[in-house]
């Protein structure tokens, strides 16, 4: 948990911008993050170093994306309260999550890191199975961890009333 808070820090993510990251265009807009690059490092195969501007431009969006859409009109969207549970999944150290959902998201994660095992050999020796498969897993992984970030973030507002305030 340590881990995934520093890296949500690297991001800068502050109070607006996890507001603006509540978009679910946000969210829409970075599942499809991973897929394409696999496919810019796969292409490696095909246009060399040149690989390297849809990486660039790939990496740029991840760090972007939070930032590039304004808060949504309510956040009663699916996305939107993935979102919100996976702010409040970062802030369990300072307010304590159910042990069930802790349990959930580090099984999901370890399903998650399984699918990037294929996913980097697949990569590395250029197999295109090898990486549409780590990408299934992957994304299916997250996707699952999102359902259960709304699962967790219905349970947190009704225990904490911060969090219920994110709601509108």
């Amino acid at each position: 948990m340590a881990v995934m808070g520093r890296l949500a820090a690297s991001f800068a993510m502050t109070d607006p911008v996890w507001e603006r990251h509540a978009n679910p265009w946000s969210g829409a807009t970075r599942l499809p993050i991973l897929p394409l690059l696999a496919l810019a490092i796969f292409a490696r195969a095909w246009i060399g170093w040149w690989c390297l501007v849809p990486i660039a431009i790939l990496l740029a969006w991840a760090w972007a994306n939070p930032r590039a859409f304004g808060p949504p009109a309510h956040t009663r969207h699916w996305m939107s309260r993935a979102v919100l549970g996976e702010r409040v999944w970062l802030n369990a150290e300072t307010v304590t999550i159910p042990p069930h959902h802790a349990r959930a998201a580090l099984w999901l994660g370890i399903l998650s890191g399984a699918g990037l095992v294929p996913l980097a050999w697949g990569l590395w020796v250029l197999d295109p199975w090898a990486v549409v498969a780590g990408c299934v897993v992957t994304v299916l992984a997250k996707l699952w961890f999102l359902d259960r970030m709304v699962w967790l973030f219905a349970d947190m507002a009704e225990r904490h009333p911060p969090y219920a305030a994110w709601l509108r």
